[in-house]
C-alpha cells in the first residue's frame, strides 16, 4: 500500500510547518510520506526544535526549504498552516486535496524566552490536535 503524501506549507518554513512535518512523521510515519516547505526559506527556529524535543519529537535535522522543489510532485494533501502562505500558495497540479489550517505565528511571541516558548508549546499542541482530527482519523 502506497503512503499518502502530505506537504505542509508556511511562509518561512521555520516553525509551524516544521512542527507539523515532525508531528505527522512521529505519529504516523508508517502511513504518510511528509514534507514541509515555505514560500521563502530561512532556518528552523531553535524554540520550535526545543518545544518539539520536549514531547519526544526531534526536528533538529530538518531544514527550511522553498516550494519550488515540490511544485511538480504529486500530493494527497497540500496543507497551508498560516494565512499568508494560504494567500500566496501556488496551485499544485498534482495535489488531490488542499487544506488550510490557520495557526498563530509563534515567532512573533513577545517577552522573555520562557514566555516565547509557551507560545511555541501552544501552537505545537494545536498542530498535533489538528493532525489527529483531520489526518489520522481518516
Amino acid at each position: 500500500m502506497a503512503l499518502k503524501r502530505v506537504l505542509f506549507i508556511c511562509t518561512h518554513n521555520s516553525a509551524r510547518s516544521q512542527m507539523a512535518e515532525g508531528w505527522l512523521r512521529h505519529l504516523a510515519g508508517d502511513r504518510f510520506e511528509v514534507s514541509s516547505a515555505g514560500t521563502q526559506a530561512t532556518a528552523v527556529r531553535p524554540l520550535a526544535v526545543r518545544a518539539m524535543a520536549e514531547v519526544g519529537v526531534d526536528i533538529s535535522r530538518q531544514e527550511s526549504k522553498t516550494l519550488a522543489r515540490y511544485l511538480s510532485q504529486p500530493w494527497d494533501y497540500v496543507i497551508t498552516v498560516c494565512d499568508q502562505a494560504n494567500e500566496a500558495c501556488p496551485v499544485f497540479l498534482g495535489g488531490k486535496e488542499r487544506l488550510h489550517w490557520s495557526f498563530p505565528d509563534p515567532s512573533q511571541a513577545q517577552g522573555n524566552e520562557e514566555r516565547q516558548l509557551a507560545v511555541y508549546r501552544r501552537v505545537r499542541d494545536a498542530i498535533r490536535a489538528r493532525i489527529e482530527e483531520e489526518l489520522l482519523a481518516r
